[in-house]
């Protein structure tokens, strides 16, 4: 039996894991790399510097808990040694896929020659939604493991190129890899899901922020806690957590109000749901999307290109 080495997108998954009785150790990776700045290279003191300010300020995460979260389990991917092969445990949408970018990059900068394999989530016969791995029983869970998809260098390349764009301050560069072939069945689709991040051209909103207005016009939602379950539960690609939902809905509060026991459009929400004002004035900010600031860019709904200011 070769001596693997998992790389787990999270708690919940890296205990099922062990409750698959695999045998090999475990990483897990803590982080939301998808979100605020972030360099090429991990671990360096301007990496850390990046994300503990970034995550401090905004998820109230400090250094202490990164040091033990984070950069721990990092530090022992940088120094593994007796594994015959790598096993990374990855979601299908972006909060995951830039994450396992980011993995493969440090493996390839540590010069690792070991073979690679991806059990990623994938729809199960007669779903209509994505099972996320770490919400699968572990019977399915295992058979996902035994079809684990092997990742040539070409792959792991391209992973290493998809990060090293993300860090740089064009984002054009990641459109031209879009349709690149390769294993990852879905990492085109994250690409994609990443450059609808920028604010629309039209209305200012980027698509998940237009998504929640879509949700709060066609949906009857009672509450703020509902519409959190909603925005969570339809936000596609996307993979956002809890606490990023959230913050995104504070961000729109100009947009929508309780009325009558429900969540409606303010007269500003109708216009931006309509597309007949542009808000990118209202809710411009300095904030990251890897290497770029966000607001840098506009996204073209109609040719899907993006475009710098």
């Amino acid at each position: 039996m070769p001596r693997q080495l998992h790389i787990a997108n999270g708690n919940t998954l890296a205990q099922n894991i062990l409750d698959l009785g695999l045998e090999g150790d475990i990483i897990i990776w803590r982080e939301m790399l998808c979100e605020g700045p972030t360099t090429y290279e991990l671990g360096t003191p301007e990496f850390i510097e990046m994300r503990t300010g970034f995550l401090q300020q905004y998820y109230q995460i400090n250094p202490e808990d990164y040091e033990v979260k984070f950069l721990y389990h990092l530090h022992k991917l940088n120094t593994i040694q007796n594994v015959d092969e790598i096993i990374l445990w990855f979601e299908f949408d972006l909060f995951s896929h830039i994450n396992m970018l980011a993995a493969i990059s440090q493996l390839l900068e540590n010069k690792v020659d070991l073979p690679v394999y991806l059990v990623c989530s994938k729809k199960l016969k007669g779903e209509k939604e994505f099972q996320p791995l770490s919400q699968l029983p572990l019977k399915h869970l295992k058979n996902h493991f035994d079809q684990r998809i092997h990742l040539d260098r070409e792959d792991l390349e391209l992973a290493n190129l998809i990060w090293q764009y993300y860090n740089e301050e064009n984002p054009l560069k990641l459109k031209a890899l879009i349709k690149h072939k390769s294993n990852f069945e879905y990492l085109s689709s994250c690409v994609r899901t990443h450059i609808e991040r920028f604010p629309n051209s039209k209305t200012g909103l980027n698509t998940i922020e237009a998504n929640i207005l879509r949700l709060i016009k066609e949906n009857k939602i009672s509450s703020l806690n509902q519409l959190l379950g909603y925005s969570l539960q339809y936000q596609g690609y996307f993979g956002y957590g809890e606490r990023q939902v959230q913050r995104l809905l504070d961000k729109l509060k100009q947009f929508y109000t309780v009325k009558n026991e429900r969540i409606v459009l303010t007269e500003e929400g109708e216009e931006a749901h309509a597309g007949s004002r542009n808000f990118y004035r209202d809710l411009k900010n300095d904030e990251f999307l890897g290497g770029v600031k966000m607001y840098d860019f506009l996204y073209d709904s109609e040719s899907h290109n993006i475009l710098k200011l």
